[in-house]
């Protein structure tokens, strides 16, 4: 299956989006695989933790885990027992600015994997019982994070980065925002959310375009248009230039690091990703990992991403290291970001970079689930179909000059938000 040439018809007709009369704003792509007899979906809907209201903190993530307890004429335990007799894998997920899922099936059991499907969106229950349950292993989470260092890091980072903002929230609420949800704010959130409007979804199995129309139509077709979503405004990173420690009675820190970004759909975001890979995103090749742990040993771990969201982008990094070395480890940090911003990579550099970036990227489409993800993705952030047939040459493309342009923008000055839980010396 040449992946440049999925889309909607089968896997070897152009790439082009699959507008569904029977479910207008829905945006669908299908790639015809019938080497397995199963089908994959994913779907992604508009709108996501962002939306949860001031002191609400947790209702998305805990709406999105509630719509397999119970839909339909099915309390929880029906529906869980109508999922495991025909090993049908339904799942639901929550992102800053989206509310996803995921569903994998047999093809003898498509019928009854949409119907459930159906069920889970149109129509969950939000029983009392379900209710409570979810509140109690959410809660349970987060009595079981309140000493990860990790966790207590990155929580403390993005409220210092956002302070005031939906995104300094944590997405999986608090035990006090938690305790403070109701049913109405669920079914309040699901109505605004779980619509039509913005739906992208994507469909890889072995299935033809009229079988697979049907399925979403089915699947989707009825839902409504979602609520006006709250507007999330634009944002950026505060507090760049400052070190901040959260005591933590632990041997090492645990280390959370943030610049500036470019996002996804920014004509500069392909030469930033090759610059990120350089610095940070290389596992072994990297220049922070081989700066920080095979030349001094500061560090096990070390790297950086790029981090898109619809209202702000960031370069977001970590490490973790012994109490005496943090200071130490962040000034080979900002030296490594400082010798970037100034001298740049490497033409070597830059050559191994793009080989490794291009040669690796078909590893993201070695199976039918991956693939679905992939496509809904790339359609949630408005790359166009042909996406995936332009993204190597963009990557094989990039000049020294495009990466000098987007170190400017990502890496800046060098300032940096920097977050420690443990007890840091000298910090």
């Amino acid at each position: 299956m040449n992946l440049a040439e999925t889309g909607t018809r089968t896997a070897t007709s152009p790439t082009q989006a699959l507008p569904l009369a029977a479910a207008p704003g829905i945006e669908a792509w299908h790639v015809a695989s019938p080497v397995v007899p199963m089908i994959a979906l994913a779907f992604t809907f508009e709108g996501g933790a962002a939306q949860d209201a001031e002191g609400k903190a947790g209702t998305a993530q805990m709406m999105a885990r509630l719509l397999d307890e119970g839909a339909g004429d099915l309390d929880s335990d029906a529906f869980q027992e109508a999922l495991a007799a025909r090993a049908i894998e339904l799942s639901f997920h929550t992102g800053p600015d989206s509310i996803g899922g995921s569903l994998k099936t047999l093809t003898k059991h498509a019928d009854e994997a949409i119907r459930l499907l159906t069920l889970a969106l149109a129509e969950p229950r939000f029983d009392p019982p379900a209710i409570e349950r979810v509140r109690a292993q959410m809660i349970a989470g987060l009595r079981y994070q309140q000493n990860d260092p990790g966790v207590l890091a990155s929580r403390r980072y993005f409220r210092e980065a956002f302070p005031g903002h939906a995104y300094g929230r944590p997405s999986a609420g608090t035990i006090e925002t938690l305790s403070a949800i109701t049913r109405d704010d669920l079914v309040a959130m699901h109505r605004a959310v779980i619509g039509r409007g913005g739906l992208k979804v994507a469909a890889v199995g072995a299935f033809d375009e009229a079988a697979i129309t049907g399925m979403i139509a089915r699947a989707f077709g009825d839902l409504p248009e979602a609520g006006p979503l709250k507007p999330v405004p634009p944002t950026a990173i505060n507090e760049l230039g400052r070190r901040i420690v959260v005591d933590l009675d632990v041997p090492q820190s645990v280390i959370r690091f943030g610049l500036p970004g470019v996002a996804w759909r920014d004509p500069d975001f392909i030469p930033a990703y090759v610059l990120n890979h350089i610095l940070g995103g290389g596992a072994f090749t990297s220049r922070l990992f081989q700066e920080v742990r095979e030349k001094r040993g500061l560090a096990y771990s070390v790297g950086t991403s790029l981090t898109s969201h619809r209202a702000v982008a960031m370069t977001w990094g970590y490490t973790a290291t012994k109490n005496e070395r943090v200071v130490e480890a962040l000034d080979v940090i900002g030296e490594e970001i400082h010798r970037l911003i100034t001298d740049g990579p490497s033409d070597e550099e830059l050559e191994k970079a793009k080989d490794y970036l291009t040669g690796s990227y078909a590893l993201g489409f070695d199976t039918s689930t991956k693939i679905a993800n992939q496509l809904v993705q790339i359609a949630f952030e408005g790359l166009g179909m042909d996406y995936i047939a332009r993204r190597n040459d963009l990557v094989a493309s990039v000049t020294q000059a495009d990466i000098r342009r987007a170190g400017a923008r990502t890496l800046g000055d060098g300032r940096m938000l920097v977050v420690a839980a443990g007890r840091p010396t000298g910090l």
